[in-house]
């Protein structure tokens, strides 16, 4: 009875992940400690890239607070997937205006289409770009610094009527991208910031298993749970 019990829990366990996995498949990639633009200013960004069918969602920050200079924000990202596919398009995207003014005080927008495109083909994969489709304006900033203001921004950022509005948080992006599936995932991923093309800064996956733990674990405790009703029962 020990033995039919336990191969139950095993193959519940089994069963949930499996279920699990074949929905959505995560991975996050973030900017490695100290690194910098090629201006030599700090830069902080993170992606966190989300396969389902046909379906690849993004959301993107920029975790820099008090930024310097314009050079310091998100211009584009750049994306290789593990399935190979170099084509897609966007079906949605969205993200909050945010406007600084010349004193570094700011005022909030709107929740906005974000006015980004995708480029196909680029380097083996996808680029999501402000540059090539908005322009200067909409790169994504990050958070204020000491008494709720941009203390730190010159010229570049406070006041520049051409590179105002910022997008502000979590930018968010769905893709609709043919024959992805929950099994693939994004094998590598490029920042850029500024308003000059080709200011890349490589980055790291933060969840190299690219969310199966996290998976594993959720399944493992759906099997618990089963088990414990099966053996009350």
């Amino acid at each position: 009875m020990y033995i039919k019990k336990l191969a139950l829990f095993v193959g519940l366990a089994g069963a949930s992940f499996l279920a699990v996995n074949a929905t959505a498949n995560t991975v996050t990639y973030s900017t490695s400690s100290g690194a910098t633009e090629s201006g030599g200013n700090a830069v902080n960004a993170t992606a966190t890239f989300t396969t389902s069918a046909n379906t690849l969602s993004i959301s993107l920050t920029d975790n820099l607070s008090n930024p310097t200079t314009v050079a310091q924000l998100i211009s584009d990202l750049d994306f290789v997937l593990s399935s190979g596919q170099t084509s897609g398009s966007i079906s949605s995207s969205s993200g909050l205006q945010r406007t600084v003014n010349g004193d570094g005080t700011y005022t909030v927008g709107s929740t906005v289409s974000t006015g980004w495109g995708l480029n196909n083909n680029v380097a083996g994969g996808l680029q999501l770009d402000a540059l090539g489709f908005i322009g200067p304006a909409g790169l994504v900033i990050g958070g204020p610094g000491a008494g709720n203001k941009y203390t730190a921004a010159n010229s570049s950022i406070a006041g520049n009527s051409p590179h105002n509005p910022f997008l502000y948080g979590t930018i968010n992006f769905t893709l609709t991208i043919a024959g992805l599936t929950a099994n693939d995932t994004v094998s590598s991923a490029i920042f850029s910031f500024g308003t000059t093309a080709g200011d890349n800064v490589t980055s790291h996956a933060s969840v190299p298993d690219g969310g199966t733990t996290a998976a594993l674990l959720g399944g493992a405790l759906t099997a618990a749970g089963l088990l414990r009703r099966k053996l009350s029962a």
